[in-house]
């Protein structure tokens, strides 16, 4: 500072360059030169300390507010860094100070934080301790896949454990993954050997069906569908199409035996379905009486016993189903035109046949023109429902039994027309 020609408490200015004093253990430094007064450079480096001084009460105001302060340590550092080189002229330890305090309290609460996590982590190790060795592979996996998901969120451990804690926790999950894969690599190898017993089983059996002595064949075929009930589970897909072959090739073979030796094979009917082709009988025979009333009371109670036959969809008679349906719906229709016919016209039994066809065919016209005149305006608000929901699947519905209905009023009026044609007009 000697031969100085302009001091300040904090600087001086020296042959055109501007110094800070040194400070703690810091020695003069300089911070700048003089560009056109030595008062303007001592004043402008002392406007930024100020920028000095925000940056460190950002900083504490920042940590004050923050939920995770420790993620300020490393911020902290860097600008205690900054002040130490940073060209302004102003008191600086009281900053450091300052970075000093709030370091202090940073790492008073990283302490008490990695204790914590130092808890936490333990707590996890011991929870994947106790399922670690289990077998039951899907659950088990999930749950350390929970237990790993805490971990990564759960905050470091002190340095001097890190090492011990993580290696611990990894082996446990290394431990069990290993494990597992060994266990479904011995599965896999199960299942190959599965499936090639299955595949020579299939070629074994159409093998059988060109060997020339159907007797022998016959044993052959017996021996090999004893064997595929023997050979164990394998994945559903796969296991559909490869019985679907071996069905094949035996049944192939049961057909040319049965046609050599002269047997008739009665196809089995299921119970159920026995039961629903006479209930399907008898509705088309109600919808054929005359007294329609009755046929209709006798529906209802069929339409409820239908109900009541379980049948596996994979099972049920698709043609059976409409048949049934269709017989009913007529039932019911006739029902509630022979209803119109009795309230609108009392005399209706003294008409002629004739007569009482076309009264028929008019009430049944108009039946069909205002139902459609109904399904047009259903129709309107049918459009972008989602069959998937549940609301616009009830609106669906009733849209398609308004369809079937009117269908079957077309069909009763055809018939109506035959007949009016085979009484004459």
């Amino acid at each position: 500072m000697e031969n100085a020609s302009l001091v300040d408490e904090y600087g001086y200015v020296k042959d055109g360059k501007v110094f800070l004093k040194g400070y703690l253990n810091y020695e003069d430094r300089q911070i700048g030169e003089v560009k056109r007064t030595e008062q303007e450079a001592l004043d402008y480096f002392k406007n930024r300390f100020i920028i000095a001084e925000n940056k460190v009460s950002q900083l504490e105001k920042d940590i004050a507010e923050a939920q995770n302060k420790g993620s300020y340590l490393t911020k902290l550092v860097q600008l205690r860094k900054k002040l130490l080189g940073f060209d302004a002229l102003g008191d600086f330890p009281p900053l450091l100070e300052r970075l000093d305090a709030q370091e202090k309290l940073l790492a008073d609460l990283i302490t008490v934080n990695q204790l914590k996590n130092l808890e936490i982590k333990r707590a996890l190790i011991a929870e994947a301790e106790a399922i670690v060795d289990s077998t039951d592979w899907r659950p088990t996996a999930d749950a350390l896949q929970e237990i790993k998901t805490k971990w990564i969120k759960t905050g470091p451990v002190d340095k001097s454990v890190e090492t011990e804690v993580e290696g611990r926790f990894q082996e446990l999950l290394d431990g069990f993954f290993q494990r597992r894969r060994e266990f479904f690599n011995e599965q896999n190898k199960v299942i190959q050997e599965r499936l090639d017993k299955y595949d020579e089983l299939i070629r074994l059996a159409f093998r059988a069906n060109r060997l020339g002595d159907l007797d022998a064949a016959f044993q052959e075929v017996r021996r090999l569908n004893n064997a595929w009930k023997q050979v164990g589970e394998v994945p559903i897909k796969k296991s559909g199409k490869l019985y679907k072959q071996f069905k094949k090739a035996t049944t192939m073979f049961y057909t040319k035996y049965n046609d050599a030796k002269g047997i008739v094979i009665e196809k089995k009917v299921d119970p159920r379905i026995e039961a629903q082709m006479k209930m399907a009988d008898e509705a088309e025979k109600l919808s054929k009486q005359s007294d329609i009333f009755a046929a209709a009371e006798r529906a209802k109670v069929l339409l409820n016993s239908w109900k009541e036959i379980r049948v596996p969809f994979k099972m049920q008679d698709k043609v059976l189903n409409e048949r049934f349906r269709a017989a009913c719906d007529k039932i019911f229709e006739l029902s509630y035109l022979h209803r119109v016919l009795a309230r609108k016209y009392p005399a209706f039994e003294l008409k002629s046949k004739a007569e009482q066809i076309r009264t028929k065919i008019r009430e049944m016209e108009y039946l069909v023109k205002r139902e459609k005149s109904d399904l047009q305006f259903a129709l309107q608000d049918a459009d972008g429902l989602d069959p998937n929901n549940d609301a616009d699947k009830q609106v669906l519905n009733k849209i398609n039994t308004q369809k079937r209905k009117i269908a079957m009023k077309e069909t009763i009026l055809r018939e109506f027309q035959k007949q009016l044609e085979m009484v004459g007009y």
